[in-house]
């Protein structure tokens, strides 16, 4: 039985889920994850990178409107616009920030056709954030580092459709 003791330990800890994980995706791709909250919950989308230092500055706010507003049906998914090489330090920020669930890193290549289908009206700019209502209406959207009362404002139009 002893030596039994420390294999279930093992196997109890191994299977444990991830509290994050990081998945690439393509404009369709983040777009079919949007429709998944269609009729359910408003999701507030925020495009970054970890060279960008406005992006780095407004984050740990949206982490904290996030956890403000996931029991009322806000989802936030957070896209780094990182080069996948670069994936170890997106991980390892998102940790330090304390995000958990599921976020995104951009596919590589192609960034006109990306930035296009998600909005004609981003410019590529970063940080980029977009809202869409419950109904997977879009609600709001907005280029550069905002303030909290600007992503609130937001958030509680998106959560009243």
């Amino acid at each position: 039985m002893k030596k039994l003791l420390p294999f279930l330990f093992i196997i109890l800890f191994s299977c444990d889920k991830e509290s994050l994980w990081l998945k690439t995706v393509d404009a369709s791709g983040l777009i079919e994850q949007i429709n998944k909250h269609k009729g359910s919950e408003a999701v507030l989308i925020n495009f970054w990178a970890t060279y960008c230092a406005p992006c780095i500055e407004e984050f740990p706010m949206i982490v904290d409107l996030s956890n403000k507003y996931k029991d009322k049906g806000m989802k936030v998914y957070f896209v780094s616009a990182d080069w996948l090489d670069r994936e170890k330090e997106v991980l390892d920020f998102l940790e330090s920030k304390g995000v958990e669930g599921l976020s995104f890193m951009k596919e590589e290549g192609n960034d006109n056709n990306f930035i296009n289908e998600i909005s004609r009206e981003w410019s590529g700019a970063l940080p980029f954030t977009i809202v869409y209502d419950k109904n997977g209406n879009l609600s709001d959207f907005w280029e550069m580092e905002k303030n909290k009362n600007r992503f609130e404002k937001a958030i509680i139009k998106a959560l009243k459709s």
